[in-house]
C-alpha cells in the first residue's frame, strides 16, 4: 500500500484523465504509480513521453523488449 493517496479521476485535470484512459486501455486498470505520479503533472507528462519513445523504438524486436522488461521488473521486485 502506498504512503500517499493517488489522484482520483474526478480530481484530475484533462491530461491526467487522458493518461488514465491510456493506462486503462493498455493494462486494464489504472495502476497506483500512475495515480501517485499524477500529483506532479509535468513529471507525468515526462514519463508518458519516455514510455512513448521506448514503445516506438524499433531497433530491438518486441519480444526481446518484453523479455527485458520482465527481467528488469523481476530484478527490482516490481509486481507490475
Amino acid at each position: 500500500m502506498a504512503r500517499i493517496q493517488g489522484v482520483e479521476a474526478a480530481q484530475a485535470n484533462l491530461f491526467t484523465r487522458f493518461a488514465y484512459w491510456m493506462t486503462r486501455r493498455k493494462l486494464g486498470r489504472v495502476i497506483m504509480p500512475v495515480k501517485i505520479t499524477a500529483h506532479h503533472p509535468r513529471l507525468l507528462r515526462a514519463i508518458a513521453a519516455m514510455e512513448t519513445g521506448q514503445a516506438a523504438a524499433n531497433s530491438v524486436p518486441a519480444t526481446i523488449k518484453a523479455l527485458a522488461s520482465l527481467k528488469a521488473a523481476t530484478l527490482v521486485g516490481c509486481p507490475f
